[in-house]
This record gives C-alpha cells, sequence and structure tokens, in this order.
C-alpha cells in the first residue's frame, strides 16, 4: 500500500517537475521571440507614416521612390538574415541578440530625426540588419533549446511575436495619427505624429536588449566551445535530469559528426550549384512573400483609403490595418496548437489553398473598381467583398505559411550546414519582400486585378511545391534531419508520430 502510494507521490512529483520545466521552456521561448515582435514592430511602422513621408518629402509622383523608401529596411534584413548564423556561430547566440536589439535602438531614434530622403533610407537599412539578425537567432535559439515534441509550437511563437508587433506598430500609429488629427500634424513638442511613430520602436528594442540578457546560452554552442557542464546545466534547466545524459550525448555525437564532416559541410550541390534541401529552404522563403502578405501590413492603409474606405475620416482606412493585424494575430494561435499534432505539411497545403481562393476574389473585386472625382472606389458590394477576401487571405497565410516556414527554417537543415542555410533561407526571403514591397507601388498604379492575380498565381504554384518537394519534419530531432525524404502518401508523419510517442523527450 505504502509503495502505491509513493508511486503516486512521485508520480505527482515528477508530473509537477515537467509542468514546471514547461513553463521555464516557454518563457525563454517567448524572450527569444521578442526578436520577432521587434521584427513585426519596425517593419510595420512604416504602414502609418508612409503618405505623411511622401508628402514632407516630395514623393507623391515617384511611386518607385517611395516604394524603396519603405522596402529599404528589406535590404538591411537580408544581410543581416545573411551574416547572423555565422556570427552567431563565432559570438554564441545571446550577443548577437544584443546587437540586434542595439540596430533597432539606433534605427528608432536615427529614422524620427531623418531630415531627408537619403537620410531615412539609411537608417530603415540600420534598423533591417538588426530584423534580419532576429529573424535568423530566435527560430535557431527556439529549435536548439526546446524538446522536439513541443519544438514547432514554441517556434510559432516566432511568428505570433511577429504578428504582434504588426498588431502593436499599427494600433501606436492609428492612436498617434489620431491623436493629432493625421500622420502629418504635429503632436507633441511640435514633432508631427509620423516621426513620433518611429520614437515608439524604441521602447520594444530596450525591452529586448534587457530580456536577452537574462537568457541562457544555447547549450549546442556551449558544447561546440568545449562548455560541457555549463550545457548539461542549460539542460537540465529545460528537461528531466534523467534525459539530460541523453540529450547531451546526442548534441555531442552531432557535433563530433559536424567536425569530421567539416569538409563536405557545403551548401554546393549539383542542383543548379546547391544541394536540393538548400533549394527547398530558399523556395519556402520566397512563396511565403511572393504571395504579397506584406503588402496587406505596408501598404494597407493607403490602399484601402485608395478604394474608398476613408470617408472623411483619416483614422477609418487605419483602423481597418489595425482589424486586419488582429486577425493575423489571433489565427496563430492555430498553427501553434496543430503544428505538432496534424504536422507542417498539411497545415501549408491547406493554406496554400487558402490563399489562392482569397487573392482570387480580390483580384475580381479590384477589378471592378471605377474613377469617382479622380479616385478609384468600389462600387455596391465589392468593397466590402474585398476587405473579407483580404482577411480570409491574412488567416490563410497566418495560420499557415506565416509560422510554419519559420518552424521548417529552423529545423529542415541538417546540422552540419544550419547556419549557412539558414542564413541564405532568410536572406532569400528579404530580398523576394524587398522586390514585392518595392514593386506594389508601380503594380497597383498599372492595375490592382493583375496584381492580386499574380499574387494568387504564386499561391496555386506554392501548393505544388509543397506536395512535390516539402518534406515532413513532425517529431524528428535536430540531429536526424540528414534523411528526411518526401512522402506524399503519409507514411513519414505517421512514422515520425510513432517515433514521437516512444521517445521520453
Amino acid at each position: 500500500m505504502s509503495g502505491s502510494a509513493g508511486t503516486t507521490a512521485s508520480g505527482e512529483t515528477d508530473k509537477n517537475l515537467q509542468k514546471k520545466l514547461n513553463r521555464k521552456v516557454i518563457a525563454l521561448s517567448v524572450a527569444a521571440a521578442l526578436g520577432g515582435f521587434l521584427f513585426g514592430f519596425d517593419s510595420s511602422v512604416i504602414n502609418g507614416a508612409v503618405d505623411a513621408i511622401k508628402s514632407d518629402f516630395g514623393l507623391e509622383a515617384v511611386p518607385l521612390l517611395s516604394g524603396f523608401v519603405v522596402a529599404s529596411a528589406l535590404l538591411g534584413c537580408a544581410v543581416g538574415a545573411y551574416f547572423a548564423g555565422r556570427l552567431a556561430d563565432r559570438m554564441g547566440r545571446i550577443p548577437v541578440m544584443l546587437i540586434g536589439a542595439s540596430l533597432f535602438l539606433i534605427s528608432s531614434i536615427g529614422s524620427a530625426a531623418a531630415f531627408a530622403v537619403w537620410d531615412l533610407v539609411l537608417w530603415r537599412v540600420l534598423g533591417g540588419l538588426g530584423i534580419g539578425i532576429a529573424s535568423v537567432i530566435a527560430p535557431a535559439y527556439i529549435a536548439e533549446i526546446a524538446p522536439k515534441a513541443v519544438r514547432g509550437g514554441l517556434a510559432s511563437l516566432q511568428q505570433l511575436a511577429i504578428t504582434l508587433g504588426i498588431f502593436a506598430a499599427l494600433l501606436s500609429d492609428a492612436i498617434l495619427a489620431n491623436a493629432a488629427g493625421d500622420a502629418n500634424s504635429p503632436l507633441w513638442f511640435g514633432v508631427d505624429a509620423w516621426r513620433w511613430m518611429f520614437v515608439v520602436c524604441a521602447v520594444p528594442a530596450i525591452v529586448y536588449g534587457l530580456l536577452a540578457l537574462r537568457l541562457p546560452e544555447s547549450p549546442r554552442f556551449l558544447a561546440g566551445k568545449g562548455k560541457k557542464e555549463e550545457a548539461r546545466t542549460v539542460l537540465a534547466s529545460v528537461m528531466p535530469t534523467t534525459q539530460v545524459d541523453d540529450a547531451l550525448q546526442e548534441i555531442e555525437t552531432s557535433l563530433r559528426e559536424d567536425k569530421e564532416n567539416a569538409r563536405t559541410a557545403s551548401l554546393r550541390g549539383k542542383m543548379f550549384g546547391l544541394l536540393p534541401v538548400v533549394w527547398v529552404g530558399i523556395l519556402l522563403s520566397m512563396f511565403q512573400q511572393l504571395v504579397g502578405i506584406n503588402v496587406i501590413f505596408y501598404y494597407s492603409t493607403s490602399l484601402w483609403a485608395s478604394v474608398g474606405f476613408d470617408t472623411g475620416n483619416p483614422g477609418t482606412s487605419l483602423t481597418i490595418s489595425v482589424i486586419t493585424s488582429v486577425v493575423n494575430v489571433a489565427v496563430t494561435f492555430v498553427a501553434i496548437f496543430f503544428v505538432d499534432k496534424i504536422g507542417r505539411r498539411p497545415l501549408l497545403l491547406g493554406g496554400s489553398i487558402g490563399m489562392f481562393v482569397s487573392l482570387g476574389v480580390m483580384a475580381l473585386s479590384f477589378g471592378q473598381s471605377q474613377l469617382v472625382n479622380g479616385t478609384p472606389q468600389l462600387p455596391g458590394a465589392w468593397g466590402p467583398i474585398a476587405l473579407v477576401a483580404a482577411n480570409l487571405f491574412v488567416i490563410s497565410f497566418g495560420a499557415t505559411w506565416g509560422p510554419l516556414v519559420w518552424v521548417l527554417l529552423g529545423e529542415i537543415f541538417p546540422n552540419r550546414i544550419r547556419g549557412k542555410a539558414l542564413g541564405i533561407a532568410a536572406a532569400a526571403q528579404w530580398l523576394t519582400n524587398f522586390a514585392i514591397t518595392e514593386t506594389f507601388p508601380a503594380l497597383s498604379a498599372f492595375s490592382l486585378t493583375f496584381t492580386y492575380g499574380m499574387y494568387a498565381f504564386f499561391a496555386l504554384v506554392s501548393f505544388f511545391f509543397v506536395f512535390f518537394a516539402v518534406p515532413e519534419t513532425k517529431g524528428r530531432s535536430l540531429e536526424s534531419m540528414d534523411g528526411l525524404k518526401v512522402d506524399r502518401g503519409g507514411r513519414a508523419a505517421k512514422a515520425a508520430a510513432l517515433r514521437a510517442e516512444a521517445s521520453p523527450s
């Protein structure tokens, strides 16, 4: 009887310990993912300021230049993402997070004080370097510190943080613009509201830097630098002590193999000069942007105003943008809850279908626009239809492609090339984002129907890309990614689920 009670007590203790460890892992992942919040905030704060910037710097007649001002940060993102993995392997994950936070802080103050277009572009590019760094380091850090059974959900926190950053940026833009009357009117101390929008960016930058100082270093980085006991201590803080030795041994074995295979740790392959898995990562990143999602968050205020949602109130279209960002935040929880249950591939395939249909409806809606006093308007029910379709597009993206691409980029590459490959894939994502953002003003002036039809086409192609080329990573440890294969019949997913159930971690 006492033995039975002892077992129950022990079981209860183990259960409580596991809950405590889970809370610790979640807390670390949330802190790391705050870099995504800065990413979303800094990249979307331009939404509420873009019209005022065009007016102040005389960019109304030069759509490509105004597009470049919005997109310039993305060039910095590409550079920051490309070098982030290399810096993190040399300096550690935490120091690189601090560099990113510092760049965010400097950029926010510089952008607010900009006195010319070239000046503003310079500060935006500098902030982009910080965004690029955060976009690579956060998912890599979370993937390295989280147990594999919950890794997908925790890695999805990166996208949740991005969506929260987008929401916070648009909300603060709306509050500041409404308080001043519009973004180009003076607010406090005679400074225009659009400049205060950039000043607000300094707050999350400081918070991110302070939290990064409290994070433990990645156990994989510590083990790779010969700091075995420090790595053991970090592992013991996120998993039961009975699993620490096995986890550390798996990391050390992987590191030894990486060292022995250093000469083969090249991205070069027979498929257009790169390994197939590297192309999978690059194309995942590109398709995430080619569907035009960031057009909604960078230009939505101008877009909705141009089709009749700015009826006498300058805050109307900005408020619609805030509502859309709330939808984006809410649906990210779908991915967090289901990514480790359903798997990555099924969610991506469903997302591609949803994006294709909703973008097609948007293209059709904007095809009905009419010029009224020189301004395009959507007649009758077409305005609400376009608005609903835009939000369905955001739902389809936010529940699938938004978070899951970051999850896959943190998982899909073999250990020996993960840092380099992740940097290249993330750089490809930012360059594609730049191309879409830069070209949208000119394309929208030409034809919104053509523009959204093009995005719908890319959404359709993304379905076939995932079906034929993207493997399932659910339930696999990072050390076992070398043997990934695409299985369109679902057998790999079932096998992975069985392995996950059998594994103690």
